[in-house]
């Protein structure tokens, strides 16, 4: 079993920033696959980054492309993203999840194993 806690989210003004960090439980976070997606209310869930086990690789959705940064810190069993310059449009809840599988990185939902609860992200213009 994968515990994920997602910590973090707030209210911001549009341009503003704010960092969502993941804890997870488990002796082999550093093997995992992270990955954030976010949900708006009536929407589907939508992939927003993904990082592989040693921070190597990472990928991210068009839309928040050179405003968002995924890391991790296997030491401290922790995915971060931090987001910056950030518009009403980003307004979702987040989700953390982990990918078990020894997969490089994953952009669909139906990837991950793990999910987190999720942090509210709520952008005013």
């Amino acid at each position: 079993q994968v515990q994920l806690v997602e910590s973090g989210g707030g209210l911001v003004q549009a341009g503003g920033s704010l960092r969502l960090s993941c804890a997870a439980s488990g002796r082999t976070f550093s093997s995992y696959t992270m990955g954030w997606f976010r949900q708006a209310p009536g929407k589907e869930r939508e992939f927003v980054a993904t990082i592989n086990w040693n921070g190597g690789i990472t990928y991210y959705a068009d839309s928040v492309k050179g405003r968002f940064t995924i890391s991790r810190n296997n030491a401290k069993n922790t995915v971060y993203l931090q987001m910056n310059n950030l518009k009403p449009e980003d307004t979702a809840v987040y989700y953390c999840a982990a990918d078990t599988t020894l997969a490089t990185v994953g952009l669909s939902p139906n990837e991950y194993d793990y999910w987190g609860q999720g942090t509210q992200v709520t952008v005013s213009s």
